[in-house]
């Protein structure tokens, strides 16, 4: 796809996205504060965090939580991580009677506490488990069925053409690939290669790209180099609500907006005060710890900071240590513990 119609309408299925940026769903990360902050720069898709399928129709309330939105969150994915195609169409028919527009399929997740039963990216090693589930979330609801891949469980096994096929004959309307394999984690580089092999072999079904996609040279790199329908943006969007507006202004050829640590530190602060709505106080203290240092992470005071705010045990100390430090130089690069805290959450 030429980056001039990134923002073109896009269509997946019955679903008319206004713009091919979309915004991950970030296990841990993406709750309602999070999508309230991003849904004030309208990326095209944005997703809530995974939720299994067995808690789900067990009507689990802690579940149904994590699924809580506002009208100005969408157009909005839910996404379903499970490999029981007995219960798949139920846990698809709940996401579509909570108001959903789109319900996705994880395929992708990494962590040992998911694949041991052969859900997230355990899946890759049974293709046709893939295409099961999804034929059955497919036929039990109205609104499009995506899924999301890896590369494959490991280099020896690069199965996502064989998977692309069996999710467009199943239904799918969508598949985002994200280019590295279970192996890797989330350790080096993302080959964008594998998502060029997956639009190559597409035919009915969107490809969306992800990996490594964190600004707008970036997001133009993926769109030229794999030809992908849409971008997919994880990390990029931590402290970066507005990721979606800087990339589309700098695939039209204008320039970014600049923003200074002063206003990285006012968003952090809209950012508490929703979190202070909507968590309760324990919850709100323990967020701030990891979302204080996503905003402040170009500051040269970021590790004073994050010492400080892993100490606060009240709202107005947290309010303080907010709107009172001192926010020293901008610094050009992430020191190695705040990219590990980054990645650990994606």
């Amino acid at each position: 796809m030429s980056t001039s119609d990134h923002k073109k309408l896009f269509q997946i299925g019955s679903l008319t996205l206004p713009n091919r940026v979309f915004y991950a769903p970030l296990a841990g990360c993406s709750d309602f504060p999070f999508r309230k902050m991003s849904a004030k720069y309208r990326p095209g898709l944005m997703y809530c965090e995974m939720v299994k399928m067995d808690a789900l129709v067990r009507h689990d309330a802690g579940t149904f939580h994590l699924l809580d939105y506002s009208a100005d969150m969408h157009p909005i994915g839910g996404q379903l991580c499970g490999s029981k195609p007995a219960i798949a169409g139920q846990a698809a028919r709940i996401i579509e009677d909570l108001g959903f527009d789109v319900v996705d399929l994880n395929c992708g997740c990494p962590v040992d506490k998911v694949t041991k039963d052969g859900s997230g990216s355990g899946m890759l090693k049974t293709p046709e488990l893939i295409g099961e589930v999804l034929a059955n979330m497919v036929a039990a609801v109205k609104i499009p069925v995506t899924v999301k891949i890896r590369a494959g469980w490991d280099e020896r096994s690069i199965n996502l053409e064989q998977i692309v096929k069996i999710a467009e004959q199943a239904g799918a309307k969508a598949i985002c690939v994200h280019g590295r394999t279970r192996q890797q984690g989330y350790r080096g580089p993302a080959n964008w290669d594998y998502i060029k092999a997956c639009k190559q072999a597409a035919t009915t079904i969107a490809v969306i790209g992800n990996g490594d996609v964190l600004d707008g040279p970036s997001a133009q790199k993926m769109f030229e180099t794999t030809g992908c329908d849409a971008v997919l943006v994880a990390r990029g969007t931590m402290g970066q609500p507005w990721a979606v507006e800087d990339i589309l202004r700098y695939l039209d050829g204008l320039p970014v907006n600049a923003r200074s640590l002063e206003d990285c530190r006012q968003a952090l602060y809209e950012h508490f005060l929703i979190t202070q709505r909507y968590h309760h106080d324990h919850r709100v203290c323990l967020d701030m710890r990891r979302v204080g240092c996503w905003y402040l992470k170009k500051s040269s005071g970021t590790r004073q900071f994050r010492e400080l705010i892993s100490r606060a045990q009240s709202m107005q100390e947290i309010q303080d240590l907010i709107l009172r430090f001192p926010l020293g130089e901008e610094s050009n690069t992430e020191d190695a513990e705040q990219a590990q805290e980054l990645d650990c959450c994606l």
